[in-house]
């Protein structure tokens, strides 16, 4: 792709984020004003994967998810992913089935309309310079999941400036053997080469999400959290090999993701 071609996709991308965010946000935002309750493939199901779909489709991102049979059926999980770019987020808001929330860091809390829709859908904004904050967001999300809806959180806890795994934080570990319910594993390969961290110019490449097969909580307590977290760690950094050699497949191929199982946005 030119110059001139790639920085007219990123001036296209930069419009649709500012312009999406605000009319999708305002239809999540609206809708908690009016009270409209979260239900399945409900307003605020559909505001996610609109807003993402659309983000995915201006900016030219191919996205190939490998495993989707792997996540229960009929149960709330949480999902823990690696997190290299903002992409991450469109990419499994707009591709992890069922009700999906995030656990957000508070400064998207504060983004006008984006912070207010977000808690309107009921994502679980928190602080993490905030200890006490921080315990009662991880309350209200694991009471959020056991009403049904699942979570997705970045176990780094921020984006990678190297595209490489940062150590993990607990947080995600204790949500889930707080709320009792599995931990799906997930790898999104090459969402660092689409807008790395601390650039502002997007590349048009495509982008591999691997799922891993879930973990049981059944039975952890609090004192199992360290290791629990050391298991998914070796399980993502397993995805991570997965999902570099499929990414390179899409990259030489194109056709190999329909014979590997994955489903192509």
């Amino acid at each position: 792709m030119s110059l001139a071609a790639d920085m007219f996709r990123t001036l296209a991308f930069t419009l649709t984020v500012f312009i999406g965010t605000a009319a999708f946000g305002s239809v999540a935002m609206i809708a908690g004003v009016l009270g409209v309750p979260n239900r399945h493939s409900g307003i605020y199901d559909k505001v996610a994967h609109g807003w993402s779909r659309l983000i995915l489709w201006v900016a030219g991102t191919k996205v190939a998810v490998y495993g989707l049979e792997n996540i229960p059926k009929n149960q709330p999980v949480v999902f823990v992913s690696n997190h290299q770019s903002w992409f991450d987020i469109w990419i499994l808001a707009g591709n992890l089935p069922g009700q999906v929330r995030f656990v957000a860091k508070k400064e998207l809390g504060r983004i006008p309309i984006l912070g207010r829709a977000m808690r309107s859908a009921g994502h679980i904004i928190i602080d993490r310079q905030n200890r006490q904050a921080a315990l009662a967001a991880y309350e209200e999300a694991s009471a959020t999941i056991n009403s049904g809806m699942s979570a997705v959180v970045f176990a780094e806890g921020t984006r990678s400036r190297t595209g490489e795994l940062l150590p993990f934080k607990k947080g995600p570990f204790v949500l889930a053997i707080a709320a009792q319910v599995p931990v799906v594993p997930v790898y999104c390969a090459g969402t660092f080469e689409l807008l790395p961290k601390g650039s502002l110019r997007v590349r048009p490449k495509p982008v591999a999400v691997v799922v891993g097969k879930p973990m049981s909580t059944l039975n952890l307590r609090y004192e199992d959290r360290d290791r629990f977290m050391a298991d998914v760690r070796l399980v993502i950094e397993r995805l991570r090999e997965d999902g570099l050699n499929l990414l390179g497949e899409l990259v030489d191929g194109g056709e190999a993701a329909g014979g590997n199982g994955g489903a192509e946005q």
